[in-house]
């Protein structure tokens, strides 16, 4: 039943990530449409062609391996300085940049002249690439609502788990009291596992972040604990230790390794499963957000750590890079989690929501072949252009993003080799969920 179950999560997953791409790839390919340039073809998926069928002038189809796909839009780059479609030369990077604008004017017929995607309005040339990532942040938005707002995700609640006898300095890493402890506030005034938290010192909140921040901020003050036990608010007195305590960021979590010195009342918080309101929705995407930008922009750092994980005996960390090997095989332990199937479904919606926001920020990056290279290119013509016009000088015509191909290749080769990097510790040395 386990094996089972790990394959459906594995199903579930694969499911998500072809239609991710799919939704990016219909945002290219609509917008390319709307604005009346040519798509020859329309493909999920890269390798040899599974299922294709051509409707109108689009070939749209399914190929063998599932780790991306694409549109095929003529005239992606402008001909050359002679107006030729094709040229040759014998420098190899010249050769790039002619190989690539060959492969731009590929299927060209009779009246596309007017039809290729290098002759439209930078701003529609824009919008066409911005719209595949635009779609991937449009699906993961409504996937973490789902969630958030249709399951609620797992947070501390503001029920007593179980109750410290002692003030033990959190940085001393102790459950076992001395002598010497004081007694812990929590126990002094009676306060027991079961119990919810309903309002302190006058201040009614059921949000645990809230009730956190109000007893840190209390040290040393005696303040009133209103407590729901058994369906019947009962009040408690409670004098705050001050004490060494875990760190909090502005987000609300937990800083590891550093210590605040504050207020202190001795229990554990009991973990369930909350809905979230809008508010608290936008608030939470938005730290997610900040989280996977920084995120990106800490990959380079992370490389020698999955270095030593695939290659060496190095722990695979829980915030190392994975690939869509290691999300599926994530995707299929999710499934064999011993929770309620509802929020294994919850789960699996949100790593399908967490790999469209990746996709939307990886894509976004200024570089080709990236969507935001082409963004980026467009924008640097628009800019000359309206500057030349502005000084009263020749219009310095299209800006020929093939001239960079050179440095596409570069980064393309950078990207499979990181790729290949973490498919190997996917495979060897997996990130695992508990």
């Amino acid at each position: 039943m386990t094996t089972l179950m790990f394959i459906l999560g594995i199903v579930v997953f694969a499911v998500g990530l072809l239609f991710s791409i799919a939704w990016h790839e219909l945002g290219h390919l609509s917008t390319a449409k709307l604005f009346g340039i040519r798509v020859p073809q329309y493909m999920v998926g890269f390798g040899p062609t599974l299922w294709s069928r051509k409707k109108g002038e689009t070939e749209y189809g399914i190929k063998a391996i599932p780790f991306g796909g694409y549109i095929r839009m003529i005239g992606m780059f402008p001909p050359g300085p002679d107006g030729r479609l094709e040229a040759r030369s014998t420098s190899p990077w010249r050769g790039m940049i002619e190989d690539a604008r060959e492969a731009a004017f590929e299927e060209l017929r009779p009246g596309d002249e007017t039809r290729l995607f290098y002759t439209r309005k930078p701003w529609k040339r824009v919008i066409v690439m911005f719209a595949g990532p635009f779609m991937n942040l449009v699906l993961a938005v409504g996937l973490f609502f789902t969630v958030l707002m249709g399951f609620g995700i797992s947070q501390q609640t503001t029920t007593v788990s179980s109750v410290s006898q002692c003030v033990i300095a959190q940085s001393e890493n102790r459950d076992t009291c001395e002598k010497s402890d004081p007694a812990a506030p929590a126990a002094a005034a009676g306060l027991k596992a079961g119990d919810k938290i309903v309002a302190f010192d006058g201040v009614r909140t059921d949000d645990w972040n809230k009730l956190s921040d109000l007893i840190r901020a209390n040290p040393g003050k005696e303040v009133p604990i209103v407590v729901d036990r058994d369906g019947q608010e009962v009040t408690l007195t409670a004098t705050i230790a001050t004490n060494q305590v875990a760190k909090k960021d502005a987000g609300g979590q937990i800083v590891q390794g550093e210590y605040v010195t504050a207020g202190f009342l001795g229990f554990s918080a009991a973990t369930g499963i909350v809905k979230q309101d809008f508010g608290d929705s936008v608030t939470w995407m938005g730290d997610r957000v900040v989280d996977a930008v920084d995120s990106l922009a800490a990959l380079p750092a992370k490389i020698p750590a999955l270095w030593d994980a695939a290659f060496g005996d190095g722990e695979r960390e829980s915030d190392s890079p994975m690939g869509v090997v290691g999300a599926a095989r994530v995707g299929g332990e999710i499934f064999t989690l011993d929770i309620p199937a509802s929020q294994q479904l919850a789960m699996a919606v949100m790593l399908v929501a967490g790999f469209n926001l990746s996709l939307f920020l990886f894509n976004m990056l200024p570089l080709l072949p990236l969507d935001g290279g082409h963004i980026a290119g467009a924008m640097w013509e628009s800019l000359r252009r309206n500057l030349a016009r502005v000084l009263r000088r020749p219009d310095p015509g299209p800006f020929d993003v093939a001239k960079l191909m050179p440095v596409a290749y570069v980064v393309a080769g950078i990207f499979v080799c990181f790729t290949l990097l973490v498919l190997i510790a996917d495979v060897v040395n997996p990130v695992r969920i508990s």
